[in-house]
């Protein structure tokens, strides 16, 4: 059976087994892609204070808001390319972008340099992240699109949590800088050689799957221009404003903790090593949850477990906020995984989601728009997160991240439409921005 696409010389099928090999090696490229923002996730920020004596939170998470913005940027652009170009050539250009960001960590004389890694680091991430969630998409099909992502989300967030926690035991004994950041060298090598002589290209299988797809019918009536289809994402359709929304909360919260975390529990005494284990323990709750959470909302649907999920979210907050004050250690370690696994519920049900309504022809745009949403909360969180901590205090930026999260889950619960065809509703099918079942 043919795993190549691009081959047509084999019969193409959808589905994970049938493209075992590629949907594997698909899994190790996001490993390495995951693990470019764990090398940032604990030790950043403190380079920020301690050797750049930084005292502005805000100009601290500044480095997230140029990974945010220029992440969500290129998310919005990768659709379009991966339509025109293919899935292959984008995924290695986001490691060619990608591969100087840890030298230039390393070799930062200034906040200037690690803010100009981070634009590149946010290329890197949309061209190759959302790369490897569309071709897992293509290869998986319909049936098990939830646990494709489930997969693939657990694959990233288990690098980011991994080197999250690596990072911070090298830094502990052997400094700040360079030594922790070797290991984003090594990935950024391993990602370019097996993307540009492993990945094969996966447009074959789309086109396979809009011939198959029962809203083929409607194919005609589909939008054609990005600039409609931006707008049925964004707005025009209520279950995909639901989801875009959503995410961007999603991350709001993930910009938040890159940025606060580390400040925070240093104020409250932690050492190093313990703020690697709170910060890693967060993304590995998210990584291993998103395994039963994928197929779960395959089985279940997609909307519960993004309602419960923001909310669960919402929960972690004032744990922490609060209960430093007692024990940040214990109480940072179960907001942790409060967090984690409440963005497990939310991350591939939210995908998902988006792979269910928009119609193959068109999936990668719709894609790039709800990523573009979902990734500019970096950003979002970030600038909220700075400019509240400076008048307020740390605490106070995670209380509103939290009261942020609780609205959101709201808005998902009445906007958001199920869409799993495995739920006990059938799932929509979007024509022209409608809904209909």
């Amino acid at each position: 059976m043919s795993t190549d696409s691009g081959a047509g010389k084999e019969p193409i099928q959808l589905g994970i087994r049938p493209n075992l090999a590629q949907f594997l090696l698909l899994i190790v490229i996001n490993v390495f892609v995951g693990g470019m923002v764990g090398l940032e996730r604990t030790v950043v920020p403190l380079i920020g204070r301690n050797e750049f004596h930084i005292s502005s939170t805000s100009v601290i998470t500044s480095f997230i808001v140029s990974f945010g913005v220029t992440k969500a940027i290129v998310d919005l652009i990768a659709g379009q390319m991966a339509d025109r170009w293919g899935r292959k050539p984008i995924l290695v250009l986001g490691w060619i972008v990608g591969l100087p960001v840890p030298f230039l960590i390393i070799h930062a004389p200034d906040w200037s340099w690690i803010i100009a890694a981070n634009v590149l680091l946010g290329a890197n991430q949309g061209f190759a992240w959302s790369m490897t969630v569309l071709m897992k998409i293509d290869l998986a099909g319909p049936a098990r699109r939830g646990f494709a992502m489930g997969l693939n989300e657990f694959a990233g967030y288990g690098a980011v949590g991994l080197t999250a926690l690596l990072t911070g035991y090298i830094a502990a004994s052997a400094g700040l800088r360079p030594k922790p950041f070797y290991l984003g060298i090594a990935y950024a090598v391993a990602g370019l050689i097996l993307s540009t002589f492993f990945a094969r290209e996966t447009r074959g299988h789309v086109e396979h799957e809009s011939q198959q797809s029962r809203r083929d019918a409607s194919k005609a009536d589909a939008p054609t221009g990005f600039s409609e289809i931006f707008a049925i994402t964004s707005w025009r359709n209520k279950t995909l404003f639901g989801v875009c929304q959503a995410g961007l909360v999603n991350n709001l919260n993930d910009g938040m903790a890159w940025g606060i975390f580390p400040l925070f529990f240093a104020a409250h005494g932690l050492p190093v090593e313990h703020i690697g284990v709170i910060k890693a323990v967060y993304p590995f709750v998210w990584a291993g949850g998103q395994i039963i959470s994928g197929p779960l909302s395959d089985r279940w649907g997609r909307k519960g477990l993004i309602v419960w999920g923001m909310w669960t979210q919402a929960l972690a907050h004032p744990l922490i906020a609060l209960g430093a004050g007692i024990n940040p250690w214990t109480t940072g370690l179960g907001g942790a995984v409060l967090l984690g696994l409440g963005t497990a519920m939310v991350y591939p049900s939210l995908l998902a989601a988006i792979g269910d309504v928009a119609h193959p022809t068109w999936r990668a745009r719709s894609f790039s728009v709800y990523r573009f949403w979902r990734d500019l909360g970096y950003a979002v969180g970030a600038l909220i997160a700075g400019f509240v901590a400076n008048l307020f205090g740390l605490a106070w930026a995670i209380h509103v991240a939290g009261l942020l999260t609780f609205v959101s889950g709201i808005f998902a619960w009445v906007l958001i439409r199920e869409t799993s065809r495995g739920a006990a509703t059938a799932g929509p099918h979007l024509v022209k921005g409608e809904v209909t079942n």
